[in-house]
């Protein structure tokens, strides 16, 4: 059956792609060739396994003294340090995120991509592609029980728990908050505070430092929704604090 369901799903794309391409302009049609691609992608790895893969199964175990760090996540993640040299240089950390990925794509990986890894400490940063339906309808309760599972999965393998509150969105370049209504995000991440407290995990809250109001502040995005260079300078800092927070627990 799933050689049908994937045919068809790609057929609708494809034909929605042709039939906007005809009055659209480059730009628009450069997002449905993206968002095609996309589709094409989670049909074929719908968890992205293949990702880091290879990648994972040549890192060595840390050494004794080594602070190791996995920052799993989406799009915020996957970005970082993209354009602006090394994520965290001279930092035992690893960058584990991939564009447009749900916590429950997270939840797949999360043996291969973090506890495969052997690290001290797991920063965990999504729901912001959750809120926007990118693996169908979510609620707060649905996202709530991957966070819960992530951490619960890596609590049992001693590894601490960071998890970092969903970022802002603003319409400062484009229509973002009809995706990621601003009011869904606050309440996400009051249930994120809330449940690291009660898990005994760091709340890492990004979302404070970035946001004016309800707004991504607009010298701090690229587009609305992502981080720039000067967004990521804001987060550095934050994220290594909630580390040191995490490595001195008992």
């Amino acid at each position: 059956m799933r050689c049908p369901v994937a045919a068809s799903v790609i057929g609708v794309v494809i034909l929605s792609c042709c039939l906007t391409a005809q009055t659209a302009t480059d730009e628009s049609v450069a997002a449905l060739e993206r968002e095609l691609n996309a589709a094409m992608r989670t049909l074929s790895d719908w968890g992205g396994l293949t990702r880091y893969g290879s990648e994972d199964t040549e890192i060595p175990p840390p050494s004794p003294n080594e602070n190791r760090v996995v920052f799993l996540g989406d799009d915020i993640t996957e970005q970082w340090g993209s354009d602006m040299g090394k994520f965290f240089p001279g930092k035992h950390y690893i960058n584990r995120g991939i564009a447009r990925q749900t916590t429950g794509k997270m939840l797949i990986r999360f043996q291969q991509d973090v506890v495969n890894l052997k690290p001290r400490v797991v920063v965990i940063s999504g729901g912001t592609n959750d809120l926007a339906g990118f693996s169908g309808p979510a609620t707060e309760t649905t996202i709530g029980w991957n966070f819960e599972s992530m951490t619960e999965v890596a609590k049992a393998n001693g590894i601490k728990v960071v998890l970092a509150s969903v970022t802002p969105v603003c319409n400062c370049y484009s229509d973002q908050t009809t995706r990621r209504p601003q009011g869904k995000i606050i309440g996400l991440n009051a249930w994120i505070k809330r449940y690291a407290a009660n898990s005994g995990s760091v709340y890492l809250n990004y979302y404070s430092a970035l946001a004016d109001g309800r707004d991504f502040k607009k010298d701090l995005t690229s587009d609305g929704l992502h981080p720039n260079q000067a967004g990521y300078a804001v987060m550095a800092p934050l994220a290594e604090a909630a580390i040191e927070q995490a490595l001195g627990q008992k």
